[in-house]
């Protein structure tokens, strides 16, 4: 067979170094060309890291018993003898910037899953790494400035096996110098209140369209970092994607809680995610507390692992005696039912009349109501099945407003119902019943009792606090960190900052845990919560619309008004697939329902990876330790490339 040259360039011999040239056949495997090269180089390291990279079709070459006629390289092939892990500088949610070594060659669910590994971040298919919006060239030196601190631990390296922690839950391998500790400690506590200047650097996103461009930014999880074009040192984000938070232990998982937490609240100040006015002041008085405490000294943690552990199993004994035995005997009897007097409104067109007041039962997952407690033995005057209805909360503590807006899916779309109640303890137990039976689960459920309270426990934080009032002049209370911009142009920071104080009474008896709890769990009820959007037009349709990607269905939005219109859930889905060739999504639900539909501001594969990638973490059990099937995460996805 006859020989022929090979061009390869080298990092180790400079950028401006002539490739090497050298002689092969076509029926030499890719490890005998890397030793080759290695031996032609003289330079004596270690070279297991490296690996060969087509430059032309964007692929490494890591199967070194392969031949270059299998791989179909011939003489006109420009080939790179690079290093497989490279520094990467990552953009953290609480704004910090860390410079590690990350995998260029592995795909970027394998990477996440390493970086997860490094930084002590439990359940890491729970992120990705998105790109960096871009930027003109005038305005590159300001996204700098605004990429916070930058802390270099390219010198941290892990081997194989169960990663060892120390007593205080900090990973043996951030304990070797002060530097790498103090790195641990930045990201397990929340940052400092950001300045109005670093607020007005970070990207608003104020429309569909805004949001829908920033979900177009996620990188292909099955594909590696350098064949995306993310280079040596080039910046990234890392970010939580799937908004399924699964088996939150805050004992060991202080830095999966405190960048989850720094996620949300910069989601609420840049307006990402809507909230009311009475939540953004909850909102401003969590971030306060957590300020203050993590100003303080950190709390103390038990220097004795076996405490943790005890407390952790007891976490895990108190959500296993709700599906014991004996919560299945309950389930065995007649499901529990509500009733009580509501007033509903269904609003019409030409038409003013308000609430009416009837007599409401709930059973199972639907709700039916009657003229009165009398004739409920009757047919109701209708039933509504909630499965997959979308449940919205207009309730104002101060003004005594308890009301529930239910859209709930048609025929012709989705029907708006309002259902008022009469005092919190109601409206509690019937907004917690309809976000259930939403999810398709009834009232025998054992997290009833659960979501009840912590409705309860959201809306006693609204409620002014009994005794004397702190003080404003001690607190130096700075409100432009705390609300979003457009709580700032509506109200002055003398009228914020009592505000804020009053729900600040309600919340500053909790510890740093719980509040960074609390504050998670109120942005998870927020309607428009774990929403990504993107802009697409559905087949049959001249005009761009909003679809909505959930944990749990599919929504369909109008661009101009944002009204939902459709909402489709993922356990009524049959099957879906993709058009590679047209670029379209097609999916068919059960009752012979076919949307199908092409993407305008992101790639089809962005869509097609969120839909499977959310059925897959369903897979996952309570009993879920960490070891995870990627096999069946990449056809999930449509990642079939990394297997």
């Amino acid at each position: 067979m006859a020989a022929w040259d090979l061009c390869v360039s080298l990092e180790e011999l400079g950028p401006e170094a002539p490739p090497l040239r050298i002689s092969v056949t076509s029926d030499l495997h890719i490890g005998g060309v890397i030793l080759r090269i290695v031996e032609k180089t003289r330079i004596n390291k270690d070279w297991s890291d490296h690996a060969l990279w087509w430059k032309q079709k964007q692929q490494w070459l890591l199967r070194t018993s392969w031949t270059l006629e299998k791989y179909e390289i011939h003489a006109d092939a420009s080939l790179s003898l690079t290093p497989q892990h490279k520094p990467l500088r990552l953009g953290m949610p609480n704004g910090a910037t860390l410079r590690l070594r990350a995998c260029f060659s592995s795909p970027v669910f394998q990477t996440v899953m390493e970086i997860g590994r490094l930084l002590n971040i439990q359940q890491p298919e729970e992120l990705s790494l998105m790109r960096t919006r871009e930027q003109k060239k005038k305005k590159v030196e300001k996204e700098k400035e605004g990429e916070g601190e930058e802390h270099d631990i390219t010198s941290l390296s892990l081997t194989a096996g169960p990663v060892p922690t120390l007593s205080n839950g900090m990973p043996v391998h951030f304990a070797e110098s002060p530097q790498t500790e103090a790195v641990y400690r930045a990201l397990s506590l929340s940052q400092p209140l950001p300045s109005p200047e670093t607020t007005s650097k970070m990207e608003r996103l104020t429309n569909l369209v805004d949001k829908a461009q920033l979900h177009s930014r996620w990188l292909d999880s099955s594909r590696s970092l350098l064949q995306q074009g993310v280079e040596k040192n080039d910046r990234v984000l890392l970010r939580f994607k799937y908004y399924c938070f699964h088996s939150l232990q805050p004992t060991r998982e202080e830095v999966r809680l405190t960048q989850l937490y720094e996620q949300a609240r910069w989601a609420v100040l840049l307006e990402v995610i809507d909230c009311t006015e009475e939540e953004m002041m909850v909102f401003a008085a969590l971030q306060y507390h957590i300020g203050k405490v993590s100003a303080l000294e950190p709390e103390k943690k038990s220097s004795c692992p076996s405490l943790v552990d005890l407390d952790s199993a007891l976490q895990c004994l108190e959500v296993d005696v709700k599906s014991s035995p004996m919560g299945l005997l309950e389930t065995m009897d007649t499901a529990p039912v509500l009733h009580d007097y509501l007033n509903i409104f269904r609003p019409k067109r030409l038409t003013l009349r308000g609430y009416k007041q009837f007599w409401f039962t709930f059973k199972d997952t639907s709700i039916s109501y009657y003229k009165s407690k009398e004739e409920s033995l009757k047919e109701p005057i209708q039933l509504m099945n909630l499965r997959g209805c979308e449940v919205i909360p207009d309730v104002c503590v101060a003004s005594q407003r308890f009301c529930i807006k239910l859209l709930i899916p048609g025929p012709e779309g989705m029907n708006e119902v309002f259902l008022r109640c009469e005092n919190e303890l109601q409206y509690s137990k019937w907004t917690a019943a309809c976000r259930l039976a939403s999810k398709g689960k009834t009232l025998a459920d054992g997290s009833f009792p659960s979501e009840v309270q912590n409705i309860r426990s959201f809306l006693a934080m609204q409620r002014p606090a009994p005794g004397p009032r702190i003080a404003q002049t001690g607190d130096g209370i700075y409100t432009h960190g705390l609300v979003s911009p457009r709580y700032h142009k509506k109200y002055k920071t003398k009228q914020l900052t009592p505000r804020i104080l009053e729900a600040y009474q309600n919340v500053s008896h909790l510890s740093l845990t719980d509040a960074l709890l609390r504050f998670i769990q109120i942005w998870q009820a927020l309607p428009d919560f774990g929403i990504s959007y993107f802009v697409v037009r559905f087949k049959g349709c001249r005009k761009d619309e909003v679809l909505g990607v959930a944990n749990n269905r599919l929504i369909r939005i109008d661009l101009s008004s944002g009204n939902v219109l459709k909402t489709w859930r993922y356990n009524t889905m049959r099957q879906w697939n993709v058009n590679w060739d047209t670029q379209q999504v097609a999916i068919e639900f059960n009752g012979n329902v076919n949307i199908a539909f092409s993407c305008v501001t992101a790639s089809c594969r962005i869509v097609h990876e969120y839909i499977g990638g959310y059925i897959f973490m369903c897979t996952r059990g309570k009993e879920h330790t960490g070891a995870l099937n990627e096999e069946l995460f990449y056809k999930l996805t449509g990642g079939h490339d990394a297997l």
